[in-house]
């Protein structure tokens, strides 16, 4: 896992530079949402932690979680700091996962404590929006078109890994590959799909 600097600025400073973060990469700034993922890659993994204690599925989580935020940056609001909408994505992929893999689970009762405040973990979604289902319909779609993008070799692992869910060990197993390399594979597929919603994004 990537060492990610922490910042010191404070609360309404570092609320400011992440509306000017989220307005850059929205007009198609190449590198404002990689200083997003760097400011909260580290809270975000210690968020998913707490819930998922295994370290390689924690960072496919994290990576996977701000798939979806930048898919979705179109519909954040800058009303909300932009790090609870990020910890609500997580949580709820998160929870998904948790359910899909019918993994040992952790109480939803109690809520988590962050800098923002104390986050429920049973949140329905980001925030209330009327159209909050075409929103999420639009998401998945984008989504679906990066993956459908991709190479062939990088298309099967990701398919294995975020749509059937399987092991690494056991996509390595099916597909008569060395673990390092589909490890790598995955790592590959997963800077291009950044790369397709970017582009993609610059283009709407």
């Amino acid at each position: 896992m990537a060492k990610f600097p922490t910042t010191s600025a404070s609360p309404s400073e570092s609320s400011e530079q992440d509306r000017i973060l989220v307005e850059q990469a929205l007009a198609g700034k190449e590198d404002a949402f990689s200083q997003l993922m760097q400011k909260y890659g580290k809270a975000l993994y210690h968020h998913i932690y707490r819930m998922v204690r295994t370290k390689g599925e924690v960072e496919d989580l994290v990576q996977e979680s701000f798939i979806k935020a930048f898919s979705a940056l179109s519909s954040y609001s800058s009303d909300f700091a932009f790090s609870t909408w990020l910890y609500k994505i997580a949580t709820n992929h998160t929870i998904d996962y948790l359910r899909k893999r019918k993994l040992p689970t952790f109480s939803i009762d109690k809520p988590i404590q962050t800098k923002d405040g104390n986050l429920e973990y049973e949140v329905p979604d980001i925030t209330y929006r009327p159209d909050r289902h075409v929103v999420a319909d639009q998401r998945r779609q984008l989504i679906q078109e990066a993956i459908d993008s991709l190479p062939e070799k990088y298309h099967r692992v990701i398919v294995l890994r975020h749509q059937q869910e399987k092991s690494y060990e056991e996509i390595a197993q099916e597909l008569d590959l060395p673990l390092g390399t589909v490890k790598a594979h995955i790592f590959r597929a997963r800077k291009l799909l950044y790369k397709y919603l970017r582009e993609k994004r610059e283009t709407l």
